[in-house]
């Protein structure tokens, strides 16, 4: 097993990738700015934590020196658009980027992934938004439209010039969650917009900004341990999204997205029984990786149809590595 730091590792998603990894016999290190709180929630097993400011490239170095891990998942930032002033959001979540992942390689870390998020590909734009086509794969070209977006384009593009400069020697990845669920939030806890899972499933206007995309939180640290393990096997410099096998709707999204997004009747019209806006057919390809956890057997409803064909959709160059459930 590995020794891996994980930055971000007291966030809604961290502390699932935390507990998961851990569960899977890795030695993990969690960083953020600062420590937990021993009275609260938060028993994710780490082995150790570092308390740090990873916008600090000193603290940074310093800090990827002493920890001699030999992977890093970043995960660290402003995780919510519009949260702060545009310009601080994209200077801190570029500086944790570039920080973290040039430290890492610079201190001998050999496999580097990092988180984007699916709204590098631009769905809400003011000006609106017509997709070259749906399911979104990682083909589509992205077109960010505010600071939260583009800085998550700006880490993809870090990774990528990671690995270019190590030669080959670093191998890099970067995956797109979907939005994400943590476990608690199934029992009722709000989510990271206010409302409930029943909420958003009871009002799509509510999950309608996103498209509808949701994972849970502990099959994302599944597919971290999959693409940890793949890494050296598969092409570096991947990009992965990372979602459901379904869509967070009581109705198809055929109907559903043409109501709420203007002219994409056309595109949306293959998104028929439960099939999400967001394909995961590459994790499936190249890594085997298949989520675990959907809505209905979360809540107790019926079981999900199927998320529809997954043939036609394999793209030039790329063959599946092995088999990782």
């Amino acid at each position: 097993m590995s020794r891996i730091a994980v930055t971000g590792s007291r966030g809604r998603l961290g502390r699932s990738v935390v507990d998961v990894l851990a569960e899977a016999g890795h030695e993990v290190v969690g960083m953020d700015r600062a420590a937990p709180d021993a009275s609260a929630p938060e028993h994710a097993p780490s082995s150790e934590f570092i308390a740090a400011d990873l916008t600090d490239a000193a603290r940074t170095a310093e800090v990827f020196a002493a920890a001699r891990v030999d992977a890093v998942v970043h995960l660290a930032a402003i995780a919510v658009p519009f949260s702060a002033p545009e310009p601080e959001i994209l200077r801190t979540n570029a500086a944790l980027a570039f920080n973290v992942m040039h430290c890492a390689a610079e201190a001998g870390v050999r496999k580097i992934v990092t988180a984007s998020s699916p709204t590098v590909y631009g769905y809400g734009a003011p000006g609106g938004w017509r997709p070259e086509r749906l399911p979104l794969d990682e083909r589509v070209v992205p077109r960010p439209w505010n600071a939260y977006a583009l800085s998550k384009l700006v880490a993809e593009r870090t990774m990528e010039m990671i690995a270019v400069c190590s030669g080959g020697s670093v191998h890099t990845a970067a995956f797109r969650p979907c939005y994400v669920i943590a476990p608690e939030e199934w029992r009722g806890a709000p989510t990271q917009q206010g409302h409930t899972v029943r909420e958003r499933l009871d009002d799509p206007a509510l999950s309608a900004p996103a498209l509808f995309n949701y994972v849970d939180a502990r099959d994302v640290g599944a597919f971290l341990d999959t693409l940890l393990g793949a890494l050296g096997e598969i092409p570096d410099a991947q990009t992965f999204n990372v979602g459901a096998a379904d869509a967070l709707a009581r109705r198809p999204l055929a109907e559903l997205m043409p109501e709420f997004v203007p002219g994409i009747g056309d595109a949306a019209s293959r998104l028929t029984d439960a099939r999400p806006a967001f394909s995961i057919e590459k994790a499936r390809r190249l890594l085997g990786w298949e989520p675990a956890r959907g809505w209905r057997g979360e809540l107790g409803e019926d079981e999900a149809p199927q998320a529809g064909a997954r043939a036609g959709e394999v793209e030039d160059g790329e063959a599946v590595i092995g088999s990782r459930r």
